[in-house]
């Protein structure tokens, strides 16, 4: 989706911002058109394409292997390039290879995948399944592989009481003979899109994710019942070897191109170059690994939804192309735009052409393309809207007849100018701002243009928890039923996945449950599977979530506010990225009370991955929480000039960013190691490899130049609570702020200046190494937060002054 660096703020007419700053077929079915474009492929990039390791090897080295050729598959495979719902006729029966399918259940349940029978439904209809079955012998019959795995998901949900989640799982608690159904029962999807992956998920998610991470998201989003998903890895590649055709070396285009962590916001025209130089070794290896990412959809029967041809060149393109206009896309948040090709010309017609072949080259067909020409503030110059989105759209419908349009929904985009030029037919919107406003109508908005209800509920991967669950529920309902609804999908948009399973399980339900789903119990019942057996602290501890951050209102936001812990320092700091809310959004002693049941949860069920987890991210939250209580009482200390009070309060301060620390570094989704070492692992030599371990470091710090980071305020909105992170950024930024601050007291002088962007791009251009794997005990750590947080609240029964919760509107 979006970077998201604008909030509008007009909840009334959320159109309307200020300081507009800010995120398919199998083998058998590929044309002849792609083999001839193979023959035509550098052979270094043929051999690497059809030469690859096995599906689920891992290349030397740590990096994704290449993508190995897949035969064509038998004539009666199931058809994925053209999607059923967009045909008027009824889908006609049709059989698939279900062996896709038989292997992700093989990754997923290891134990137990055996005692589930796998059935193609001819029969069926479009996106429906059914689970039946006596104890230690199930079948699911479904649709498309996807499908299945659902059904699958449905089971382990409602009957066998178990959790895959994201991250997190009480595997380990199913019985070794799995559970009957009590009656066979079948689900159809609600809406025909289920969408997941906003545009920028590649790079606040993992940029230097391999392929079995990559496989691992698909396996859980076709687990979930999601059936379309955006595939950005490798898209730099088409137009790297189309553009060579239009006036540009390779070296150019090198340059032009950011590094992986940076190319989803170039991917959206708002900027170029960050990052890189890329090389074309690395280019070549995404490439073959986002083709990979397609066909592990296309085998489940899932649309790999693939990035659009709309328009964007690198400078100079007019003079290197006569006949071609281009328009000056101007700033983003001090980045400078690539141009805009007017999309009416006949260069654009060729170029467009150009990309579409060398994309279907490396990454086959597809039925769904992503594009959102003039996101975020891009300026139209002479060109007519309605007629460039015809272009477009035509373009697009050459080289893939009848294909969908998404375009994301977002500000003031789509404008009803581009809507009015394209055919809506073949267009999804996928809105972002759904659950953020009250008031809207989508189908008076977007002329009755179907659409997908969406949920941005992470920016930036902030390690927080919480979203507005009861607003998804009411308008989703809401929203389908009344007259002439344009809705016609759900949109899983978080900028990052994979730091909130309770969001992600509730939202995916949606598009499955066929009654209204109810909060509290759906909350219930979760916390009965999450952890594999029903237990009374675990649901008092998640109808405190529920009750907290899992019920916040629309208005204005719908994400949580982030910590201070890792804001920029300064006395009245109240968030940590800009564009995140400024205060409490529920009352801080809901997390805090969750923490006080999550501990005393039966010792038998402590053992999963999900309880972890989950203890660890709550007394993470609670402890964070702590921070926007601990530094007004840090102001005014240094404001009354009580040197004892301020120095005793802002070693509190040290003891919990420590605390916090050493918290996170239990569990391995809280660690920078991680991260940084997946960077390193594409590198071919040292300076490569730190070329991307800064371009990595600088999307969670600095994101950008010094103009950028600054006045654009890109600095830490990709803030998180990680071990490492903490201890070598956040709490050294601190202990120098405080440090100024306590001279100044000592001294009687102003404190001295810091320059805070050279203190960040230090550490951004560190090489400095991290663990990998958690240490320390989650529990007895997480303990020893409730045992800290319990502090203040004894003292204030004592009679001491205890601030109550800051609130949010």
């Amino acid at each position: 989706m979006t970077h998201s660096l604008t909030n509008p703020v007009n909840p009334v007419n959320p159109t309307s911002t200020a300081n507009p700053v800010n995120p398919a077929s199998p083998p058998s079915r590929r044309p002849r058109a792609r083999r001839a474009a193979l023959a035509v492929l550098p052979a270094a990039l043929l051999t690497l394409l059809c030469s690859g390791a096995a599906p689920g090897a891992t290349a030397p080295g740590g990096r994704p292997p290449a993508r190995a050729a897949v035969p064509d598959p038998a004539p009666e495979a199931v058809r994925t390039d053209v999607r059923e719902d967009a045909r008027p006729a009824a889908p006609r029966p049709r059989a698939f290879d279900v062996a896709p399918a038989r292997a992700a259940l093989k990754r997923l349940l290891p134990r137990h995948a055996g005692q589930f029978t796998l059935v193609p439904d001819t029969a069926a209809g479009a996106d429906t399944f059914t689970v039946s079955g006596s104890a230690g012998a199930l079948t699911v019959r479904g649709s498309t592989g996807a499908t299945l795995l659902t059904g699958v998901g449905w089971y382990l949900q409602h009957v066998a009481g178990a959790d895959i989640g994201w991250p997190g799982d009480s595997l380990g608690m199913l019985p070794a003979r799995l559970p009957a159904v009590p009656a066979p029962v079948t689900r159809k999807a609600l809406v025909p899109h289920r969408y997941a992956l906003n545009d920028t998920d590649d790079g606040y998610s993992g940029p230097y994710r391999s392929f079995e991470q990559h496989q691992r998201q698909i396996d859980l989003l076709a687990l979930h019942g999601i059936n379309e998903v955006f595939v950005q890895v490798g898209a730099e590649y088409p137009y790297y070897r189309a553009l060579q055709g239009f006036g540009y070396s390779a070296a150019e285009l090198r340059e032009w191109i950011p590094g992986p962590g940076h190319q989803s916001w170039w991917l959206l025209q708002n900027l170029s170059g960050f990052g890189g130089p890329v090389t074309e070794r690395l280019m070549r290896e995404r490439a073959a690994l986002g083709g990979r990412i397609a066909e592990q959809l296309r085998g489940l029967g899932m649309t790999p939804v693939l990035p659009g041809y709309f328009g964007t060149v690198p400078p100079e393109f007019a003079a290197r192309n006569p006949g071609a206009a281009t328009v000056a896309q101007g700033d983003w948040a001090g980045f400078d735009r690539p141009d805009w090709l007017d999309p009416a010309s006949q260069v654009f017609r060729r170029l467009a052409a150009s990309y579409y072949a060398e994309q279907r080259a490396v990454f086959g067909d597809s039925a769904m393309y992503r594009m959102s020409p003039l996101h975020e503030g891009g300026r139209t110059g002479t060109v007519d809207v309605k007629s460039a989105a015809g272009a477009i759209q035509r373009a697009l419908h050459a080289a893939h007849p009848g294909a969908l349009w998404a375009v994301l929904g977002w500000q003031d985009d789509p404008a009803a100018e581009l809507l009015a030029g394209v055919d809506t037919s073949k267009l999804l919107i996928l809105d972002g701002l759904s659950d953020r406003y009250n008031r809207l109508d989508r189908e008076t908005r977007w002329g009755g243009a179907p659409y997908a209800i969406g949920t941005i509920y992470n920016f930036g991967g902030h390690t927080t928890v919480g979203a507005n669950t009861s607003v998804w529920i009411d308008r989703f309902g809401a929203w389908r039923a009344k007259p002439h609804s344009a809705l016609k999908g759900i949109a899983y948009l978080p900028e990052a996945t994979g730091t909130n399973p309770a969001a992600f399980d509730l939202y995916t339900d949606l598009a499955w449950e066929p009654g209204p789903v109810d909060q509290k119990k759906w909350f219930a019942a979760f916390a009965a599977r999450r952890y594999g057996r029903p237990d009374a602290e675990a649901a008092a501890a998640w109808e405190e979530l529920r009750k907290g951050p899992y019920s916040t209102s629309s208005g204005l936001w719908s994400e949580s506010q982030d910590s201070l812990f890792t804001a920029r320092p300064d006395l009245t700091a109240v968030g940590a990225a800009y564009w995140s809310p400024k205060s409490m959004r529920y009352p801080a002693d809901s997390v805090l009370k969750a923490l006080d049941h999550l501990l005393k949860v039966k010792p038998g069920l402590r053992g999963s991955s999900a309880y972890r987890f989950d203890l660890v991210d709550t007394a993470r939250q609670a402890l964070a929480n702590r921070s926007r209580v601990l530094l007004p009482k840090i102001k005014a200390a240094y404001g009354a000039k009580d040197l004892a009070a301020f120095r005793k309060l802002t070693a509190q301060w040290r003891d919990g960013e420590r605390e916090l620390d050493a918290l996170v570094g239990s569990d391995p989704n809280f660690l920078l190691g991680n991260w940084l070492g997946a960077a390193r692992s594409w590198g071919a030599d040292e300076a490569e490899r730190d070329r991307y371990e800064y371009d990595a470091r600088s999307i969670l710090s600095v994101w950008g130049r010094r103009g950028t980071s600054e006045g654009g305020f890109l600095h830490d909105y990709a803030n998180r609570e990680w071990s490492g992170l903490i201890g070598e950024l956040y709490a050294r930024r601190w202990e120098a702020y405080f440090g100024s601050l306590e001279d100044a007291l000592v001294t009687g002088t102003v404190p001295r200046a810091i320059d805070w962007h050279a203190f960040e791009e230090e550490w951004a251009r560190r090489t400095t190494r991290h663990p990998s794997e958690p240490s320390g005990d989650p529990y007895a750590l997480a303990a020893g937060v409730a045992r800290t947080l319990a502090a203040p609240a004894a003292a204030a029964v004592k009679g001491a002054p205890a601030e109550p919760p800051r609130r949010g509107r």
